[in-house]
């Protein structure tokens, strides 16, 4: 079964004709563009088709109004989905450039070798985005920058970092 990639979460319904609000989980705004069906991810696993009527952006945010739901009762059902495209379907992204799920699951270590531990998610700041890693027994939050993770390797699942002194200390 091919991978999915998300590109937004459905928060809330919005108004009495089955419009939702969600949460753009994407930097690539246009990706909607002419985009008319896509698969939403329940919580518990369960997949549905969905066929977009329309789309418009209120602020950091989408309103999406999907056919054939056309009350707010039924709007409500879709809080908390997914909504996402197969990965054949995502945006080709640049050099240096990673998908957040590509990065979850990735090992982190020191130019020296020693392991870190493995990345949890990716934090958006509004500034540098934070590179979440657990290890048995802490949590290191490791800025995703260039001077730092000096080797990202999505397809070996491995990042090098060359921390700045006192980043991992307690």
């Amino acid at each position: 079964m091919e991978e999915l990639v998300a590109i937004a979460k459905i928060v809330k319904p919005r108004g009495l004709r089955g419009e939702v609000v969600a949460d753009l989980l994407t930097d690539f705004r246009d990706r909607f563009d002419g985009l008319e069906s896509v698969i939403a991810i329940a919580p518990d696993g369960t997949r549905a088709d969905l066929r977009i009527e329309n789309f418009w952006f209120q602020k950091d945010r989408i309103i999406l109004k999907f056919v054939s739901v056309d009350t707010v009762e039924k709007a409500d059902e879709l809080r908390n989905l997914e909504i996402c495209v197969p990965e054949s379907d995502a945006v080709e992204l640049d050099k240096g450039e990673f998908f957040e799920w590509q990065l979850e699951g990735c090992e982190v270590e020191t130019v020296e070798g020693d392991v870190i531990g493995t990345v949890r998610e990716l934090m958006r700041t509004g500034g540098t985005e934070i590179l979440v890693v657990e290890s048995d027994d802490r949590e290191y939050l490791i800025p995703f920058a260039e001077a730092i993770c000096t080797t990202v390797d999505v397809d070996k699942k491995k990042i090098v970092v060359d921390p700045p002194e006192g980043l991992l200390e307690f």
